[in-house]
């Protein structure tokens, strides 16, 4: 299995409190959803058929914070650790706060217009994290992502490494269109949309921050 495990990581800027308060916040609603297996995604998942009836609405933040299962959470927080806290130390803690909802409720909407009159819950922190990579790749191409695969760990470029996460995502979301299914599975057109609206506002925060030294700390 490849798993991101680091990266060269932004020096003197904000502290990333909301990055390690989400994680934080998603390992304490996993605990609480396994101490009522089922109740939880049943009242707070967003189902799409019930957003396009105006019900519900609440459950596209609350589904952010909820997971599946443990592999689920373990590779969504992995995500978190690796990706967020730079993106959250350049733009500042409000504007990232911000930027994490705008992302996850834009990759709901793309999940919700291939998907209209699903009934499947839907939950995750994977469409706004999708969001924070695609302005990770943006905002810093040439950071070094770390590798673990086995035994062994390697350094890649973040486009390359992300280039090719954004491509497995299309392939798969374009396949998914080929088969009708009722059941559930991964919601790539979510992690698509994410991904869009994070290249979008990585482009904005690159070139609003432009102005501003960041210096990233890089592995020797």
């Amino acid at each position: 299995m490849l798993l991101p495990i680091g990266d060269d990581q932004v020096k003197g800027g904000y502290y990333p409190l909301f990055s390690y308060s989400f994680i934080a916040l998603n390992v304490l609603a996993f605990v609480y959803q396994l101490q009522s297996p089922g109740m939880l995604v049943a009242e707070y998942a967003a189902v799409p058929a019930e957003i396009m009836q105006g019900q519900h609405l609440w459950t596209l933040f609350t589904s952010m914070f909820m997971h599946g299962s443990f592999g689920h959470i373990f590779g969504n927080m992995l995500f978190m650790w690796v990706f967020a806290d730079n993106i959250e130390a350049t733009i500042g803690n409000f504007r990232f706060f911000i930027f994490y909802f705008l992302g996850g409720l834009a990759a709901h909407a793309a999940h919700i217009w291939f998907n209209l009159d699903s009934a499947v819950p839907t939950v995750g922190a994977s469409g706004a994290l999708s969001a924070v990579m695609g302005a990770y790749l943006v905002m810093f191409p040439s950071s070094r992502i770390k590798l673990w695969f086995f035994f062994l760990i390697f350094r890649v470029p973040a486009f390359l490494f992300l280039g090719i996460w954004i491509w497995m995502q299309w392939s798969s979301g374009w396949a998914s269109l080929q088969v009708e299914s009722s059941g559930g599975g991964t919601a790539w057109w979510a992690h698509i949309g994410g991904f869009v609206f994070g290249v979008a506002a990585g482009l904005y925060y690159r070139m609003a921050f432009s102005g501003e030294e960041v210096e990233q700390e890089v592995y020797p």
